[in-house]
């Protein structure tokens, strides 16, 4: 990977730890918005672009970190391939560096897996400047540490990804959307029923009294489920627009939210069981991935958020909220918070990259 934008990465980063300078990785800047403060000098990764290799035929891409997600995601669509776990967007400009970084995912993510199940390898540069390489191209890969898997969601505090290898999948031959009027325990129970059946879901969400499902795979499949589960039927290019608002966050929910924001309410994303009934706690609130990830609403302080994700058995991240002193990500059991600080000071002694993006003093 010896070239010019690389070259110049590696000094910038050789002085700033000499220097002990704090350094803020940026791509699109698409999720500023998303973890600690920023800190430090911009350190831009965009020059660091291109699809470096593409075999269709064995379900593997290989990308530099800087390349823009629309433009990986317009190649494989020209195989008829995705990127399964359906990245949020946010705005134009993201990064396939930042959709690995921040390691977020999109409806399918309770179906297909997250970002982290599709990393096969990764090359990084560490806080002292130093090219490391970790997996490999192909799928089945046990050499060493699974450390490209670690970066996703890392907020870029262990290291500058450099390049990826990813898993993609063929586009679902068909797909159907059906919707329900339906009150938030009678969706929840409905799918986690049918969530336990031999059904081709691929995506659910509920908000405002709707539960509306997605059925994806095999045209036979999904037209013999459409008649078993009933429902009505949502117009392909209504459906799509849906599932894609959702996805980036532009929907009536998420525009809602982003100006309740703005009058000082924080958007809060709970990771619960599935199995767990409605969390009644004041506020709008939207569910994901069959009752999985439930995105709340609220003036509610983030203690009272974060005890009652606890007590339903999951926890609470803050995602759009202008007071972050309560911290971001779920607070860590000392033994966790142990091994996180020791992997920051393994790969980046210097505590210069994306400083407190994950955890105060990461």
């Amino acid at each position: 990977m010896a070239d010019q934008a690389l070259e110049s990465l590696v000094e910038r980063i050789k002085s700033a730890h000499a220097s002990k300078t704090p350094l803020c990785l940026r791509g699109g800047g698409t999720k500023d918005f998303y973890g600690g403060a920023l800190q430090g000098e911009v350190l831009d990764l965009t020059p660091l672009a291109g699809i470096s290799s593409h075999e269709p035929s064995e379900l593997v891409v290989t990308v530099r970190a800087g390349t823009p997600l629309a433009d990986l995601e317009a190649a494989l669509a020209a195989h008829g391939q995705c990127l399964p776990f359906e990245p949020p967007r946010f705005a134009a400009g993201g990064t396939v560096g930042g959709m690995v970084a921040a390691g977020l995912a999109g409806p399918a993510r309770a179906t297909a897996g997250g970002v982290r199940d599709y990393v096969l390898g990764a090359t990084m540069l560490n806080g002292q400047g130093e090219l490391l390489s970790f997996g490999g191209q192909v799928m089945k890969n046990v050499a060493g540490y699974d450390v490209s898997r670690l970066l996703a969601g890392s907020m870029g505090v262990l290291g500058v990804i450099c390049e990826v290898s990813l898993k993609v999948l063929p586009l679902p031959p068909a797909t159907l959307t059906l919707r329900f009027e339906l009150d938030q325990t009678q969706a929840l129970g409905q799918v986690n029923r049918w969530g336990g059946q031999p059904l081709p879901l691929s995506a659910s969400a509920w908000w405002d009294g709707m539960l509306v499902l997605r059925l994806s795979g095999a045209a036979a499949a999904v037209d013999a489920a459409a008649k078993q589960l009933g429902g009505e039927v949502v117009d392909p290019v209504m459906a799509a627009s849906f599932w894609n608002g959702l996805r980036d966050h532009t929907d009536e929910f998420f525009v809602g939210a982003k100006k309740a924001v703005d009058g000082g309410a924080t958007l809060w994303r709970l990771s619960v069981p599935q199995v767990i009934g409605p969390i009644k706690l004041p506020g709008e609130q939207l569910l994901e991935w069959g009752g999985g990830q439930r995105w709340l609403c609220t003036p509610l302080p983030a203690a009272q958020v974060r005890e009652a994700a606890a007590n339903a058995g999951g926890h609470a991240v803050l995602f759009r909220g202008k007071d972050r002193a309560a911290g971001v990500f779920a607070p860590l059991k000392p033994p966790l918070d142990r091994i996180h600080r020791e992997l920051k000071s393994a790969f980046d002694p210097a505590g210069i990259l994306n400083p407190g993006r994950l955890y105060p003093g990461l």
